[in-house]
């Protein structure tokens, strides 16, 4: 665990200054959507324009991350953690304030592959590779280390459509948490499939956990959160409310 009174003299691995992001939305139904609902899912407030809506879904945001920093991220189900993890990995752009990465951000945070399901099971560890990596350097043992866990046999050759659920999120699991990375992005809400694989995808992913160079995992488990990290952010409606050390985190968190 990153001692507190060293991580200011480590690189700066992320830096968040009046970061807003504000989320288009577009339907034919705006007046009729409630501002509670649009907090319950994104944790912002809503505001109506002409064509549509727009959901400020960040505001505020203001947090600078060192390299090796074990950050959770902690709050209700819509407050923001999520929407947070997306924009430190470069999947949405901040609308306003300034966001710099100074290293890969990783997100572990997909429910489902983001390649085609036609594909093979195979090639579809291939394709994930290859977007990742950018080339096929390292790639043979990448793949016999995902098929050895993934335990999917010869279904491995067949389309990843015709998979159950369970033998999709063994796969998609295996994947991610193959190798190592700078700073990995972590929702605990992705799941790791069916109950016989579950003792097997912990320990995995304790161990994966531990070689993150940087570490921000969001999740309601506090046992999770104190296992792995040192600091912690609390989310409330789109802002960071609290910043510090855990223990004072989920006691802030607890008390409102």
């Amino acid at each position: 665990m990153t001692d507190p009174g060293s991580r200011l003299s480590a690189p700066v691995a992320l830096h968040l200054e009046g970061v807003r992001l504000d989320i288009p939305v577009f339907t034919n139904e705006t007046r009729s959507l409630k501002a509670s609902l649009i907090r319950s899912v994104t944790g912002g407030s809503l505001r109506r324009q002409r064509g549509g809506a727009v959901v400020t879904a960040l505001q505020d945001i203001n947090c600078t991350i060192h390299e090796g920093e074990r950050i959770a991220l902690i709050g209700h189900n819509g407050a923001g953690k999520s929407t947070f993890l997306r924009l430190i990995s470069g999947i949405y752009q901040p609308t306003a304030g300034l966001f710099q990465a100074q290293v890969p951000v990783f997100p572990m945070i997909h429910k489902s592959f983001i390649t085609s399901d036609e594909l093979s099971g195979l090639q579809a560890v291939k394709a994930h590779y290859l977007l990742v990596h950018g080339n096929l350097r390292g790639f043979e043992a990448f793949q016999e280390d995902v098929v050895a866990f993934a335990g999917l046999g010869d279904f491995i050759h067949l389309p990843v459509k015709t998979f159950s659920q369970g033998m999709a999120a063994r796969l998609l699991f295996a994947v991610l948490t193959s190798g190592s990375h700078d700073c990995l992005a972590m929702d605990e809400g992705f799941g790791a499939g069916d109950n016989n694989f579950y003792d097997r995808a912990q320990e995995r992913l304790e161990r994966f956990l531990d070689t993150a160079g940087t570490l921000l995992l969001a999740s309601h488990t506090e046992a999770l959160l104190e296992r792995f990290c040192s600091r912690g952010l609390v989310f409330r409606e789109g802002r960071i409310v609290f910043d510090g050390p855990l223990n004072e985190a989920l006691a802030f968190y607890n008390q409102t």
